[in-house]
Parts: C-alpha cells; structure tokens; sequence
C-alpha cells in the first residue's frame, strides 16, 4: 500500500539497544566463579598505535566489553557501538578482548574499563599514558665568535615535551653541568638549560652537544661549534749551521712561523736591548747573518701579531771562536711562555738536547703549543765557560773560609762561658788571719801559724 513503510530484512535502531540489554541481562545471570580479569596498562608516543587487552582466566563464556574513559562501550564481545574507526578489532575470544587504537593523541589518556559479567560482574581498568617528544631542540650562542679567556653564554631549548625531558651537556666527549628551567602549559612542558663555558685556543673547532634525555626519543641531540680567536703562537728554529756550534765566520740562519686566528698579518725580527747589526738580513720570516762575529751576541726576538694580541720567541746567540770544539756544560731548549695565561698550554718541561744535534731534530711542540718562546740555552765560548768555572770555585773557597771562622767564634764563645766565675789564689791563704799586711805576706809564704803542722808518731 502507498504510503506505509515497508519492513527491512534487519532489525531497526530502535532494537539494538533492546538486543544489548537482553544480552547483557543473559550475561549476567551466568556464574563467574574462579573466573579472573586481567589487563596491563598501556604507555605509547603520541602518534603511534595503543593495544589494549582484557583476557579472562578459566573463561567459562562471560561477555567481555571495553568502556572509554567517557564509560561509553568501544566493543562489546565482537561488536563495536562507538563510531570512532580508530579503534579496531585485534582478537576476540572467549578468553580475551584485544583492540588496537591507532594515531593516539593527548585526548585519548586516561582509563579504560574490561567488564566482564558475571554474577556479580567484574571490571578492571587499564591506563593509557601518551608520551610527547619535543617538539623542537635549539641552542642559543651569546657569541657566534669568541676570544680566549671569555665566557659565554649557550642556551639549549626542548619544546613542548611530556613529562619534562631532562637535558644533558657535552664539550666533545667530556660532560658539562648546566642550570636547567621547566615551563608548564596545559600539559605540555618547555625545558631550558643554562651553560655558562670559558674558552680557551683549545676550543676552537670543537662542538658543544645538547643531549635529550626522554622516555619517548633516543639519541635526540643538536650540537654547535665553538669559534675561538686567538693570539699568535710563535717559534723560531735554526735552519743553519744544521749541526755543529756557531762558530766566527759562518753563516747563521733562523727562521720564525707563528698561528693564530685570524692569522697573524704582522711579523717582524729586533734585538732586545740593543740595535740589529746592520749586516743582519731580514726577509720576512726569516733572519740571516752570513758571517757571524762576537758582536752579535745577543737575544733576536720575533714578535708576531693579530687583532687578538702579539706573542714573541727568542733565540740566544753566542759565537764560538773558530777553534771552538768543546760545548758547554749545560745546554737545551727551554721552553719559556709568553704570558702568564700561556701557563695553561703544554709541557714547560725542557727537553736536553746536544748543541751538535740537528735544531730540526729538537723536540717540537704540538701546535696548541707553539705559543711557547722556544729559547736555545747560552752557547758560551770557551773563555766564558772558563770564567764561569773560576768565580764557582773562587765563591765556594769564601764560603768554606766564612764557615770556619764563624764555627771558630761559637767554639770560643762557649769557651768563656763555661770557665767564667771567682777564682781564689794562694796569694790570699792567710790574709783573713793576719793583723796587718807584712803579717799576710809572711803567712802566705808559708810562716803562717795557724796553719796545721804535719806531726810524725813513732810507735
């Protein structure tokens, strides 16, 4: 008939709800005995996929269902009422209910609900803790070019994180501690931390590694190189004479390199304290003397500089006569800083070397130590030597003959003191006796009459 609606081979909307009752009221009326609900909690990154399961131990057919946070059913046995298609069927028995929730977000935490009904019925929970990794990990420089002996400033961000990440610092492989800040929003959480660095020459090139510690990320870090300018590092070698002493007449020839950042763009040979020799060549870095004599004795210093500063190195020239064949006593490089802040840098610790050995083949330094002076030790001549030798021995015959006379006065000193006090003479026996002084003097020759008389007994 027209007009009249005409019945569908399923049941309508309105008997759904109906068919749901009368199951569950069917579910509920079975027994549950020795019957347990098991289910674990749930912890997934934002974005990926959650898999909830609600299992029955000694199953004997009770219905299972899943509830949202909201207590709305997600599935019920096989069946799913909430129109959400995320969430998606993995198993279903009579012992287990397992869904899976893909693409999960901060709204999808919370708790949901295995029901299982028995009579009485049983429900457990699970909790789904969503994890977010930051957003974004910067760091901030206070100076893109620093200066050695400076401190700067670095500051490394991790955005909108949950929970709070924790953020580690690294200068190449060694750790830094920093100064760390959290920021809460909603439920989002913005950690900054706070390095405080002196650089040194040594920095220069090396990065500073912000690390991220977070139970949703690994091996998420971010990482700047340090940029140090520095003062020039200076060193002079001997080319020639290659081996052998500085002798009158030959030919002397030393040679300065320096590195610094920039690069130094002044380099220039003097004398200290007194004029360069007019036959001294100087060509850029290098210095020739082409026929030495003793009166270019003396310390040639090489300075070099930069924008940041200058450094220096000398070299110490003695002229050996031409018959010259012994070396001194005591020679080497010594290895003499330029500055008090050069300290810090390499091993001061000179290395004794042969003055007949190769200069080419002293010990050199590394290049963060070539701000070190390398400094050759005095090569004296032979009469200077022997002068040196004189005034020791000359100075340790005073200081013998000081010493004894000095132990000479203490012996005496303690003489006199140990025999000082009244001494009584024979001069003086029987003077207290005598009426006047003849009396005295005839009783102090032995006319005394008081004095007892040595008597004989013969028996």
């Amino acid at each position: 008939m027209a007009g009249r609606a005409q019945p569908s081979g399923g049941p309508g909307p309105g008997l759904l709800p109906l068919l749901l009752l009368l199951l569950s009221a069917a579910a509920v009326i079975r027994t549950g005995d020795g019957q347990n609900l098991v289910t674990e909690d749930v912890t997934v990154v934002e974005g990926d996929v959650a898999t909830i399961s609600c299992r029955v131990k000694n199953s004997d057919d009770s219905v299972i269902q899943l509830l949202n946070p909201n207590r709305q059913t997600i599935y019920f046995r096989d069946f799913r009422p909430l129109k959400d298609s995320r969430f998606q069927l993995v198993n279903f028995s009579n012992s287990e209910l397992r869904v899976s929730l893909t693409n999960v977000s901060i709204s999808d935490e919370g708790r949901y609900f295995c029901q299982l009904y028995t009579d009485p019925p049983q429900e457990i929970y699970t909790t789904i803790t969503v994890l977010v990794p930051p957003r974004n990990l910067v760091i901030d420089i206070q100076k893109e070019v620093a200066v050695e002996g400076e401190e700067i400033e670095l500051n490394c961000t991790a955005m909108a994180s949950r929970p709070a990440t924790t953020i580690r610092w690294f200068k190449g492989n060694k750790e830094l501690t920093g100064k760390s800040e959290v920021e809460q929003w909603l439920d989002m959480y913005t950690v900054t931390s706070q390095l405080v660095l002196k650089v040194g020459r040594e920095d220069d090139g090396v990065p500073v590694i912000c690390l991220v510690d977070h139970p949703a990320v690994k091996d998420l870090q971010t990482q700047r190189y340090l940029e140090v300018m520095y003062k020039p590092q200076v060193r002079v070698s001997q080319n020639y004479p290659v081996q052998g002493l500085t002798r009158e007449g030959e030919p002397l020839e030393l040679t300065c390199t320096a590195f610094g950042k920039p690069q130094p763009t002044d380099m220039r040979w003097l004398r200290v304290d007194d004029e360069m020799p007019q036959h001294v060549v100087v060509s850029g870095s290098n210095l020739l003397i082409s026929n030495l004599n003793k009166t270019d004795n003396g310390t040639y210093r090489c300075e070099a500089s930069n924008a940041v500063g200058q450094s220096h190195a000398d070299y110490l020239l003695f002229v050996y006569d031409t018959t010259a064949t012994t070396e001194p006593a005591v020679h080497g490089f010594t290895h003499l800083p330029n500055s008090a802040e050069e300290l810090d840098f390499g091993d001061l610790s000179g290395t004794p070397v042969s003055l007949n050995a190769s200069t080419e083949a002293l010990p050199t330094m590394h290049l963060s130590n070539a701000s070190l002076a390398f400094r050759p030790d005095s090569r004296a001549g032979e009469e200077g030597v022997i002068r040196s030798v004189d005034h020791a021995v000359v100075g340790g015959v005073v200081a013998v003959v000081v010493f004894a006379m000095l132990c000479l006065l203490i012996i005496l000193g303690r003489y006199f003191a140990r025999h000082k006090g009244t001494y009584f003479t024979h001069e003086a026996k029987g003077a207290d006796d005598a009426a006047d002084a003849d009396t005295a003097i005839i009783n102090a020759e032995g006319g005394q009459n008081n004095s007892e008389e040595k008597k004989e007994y013969f028996i």
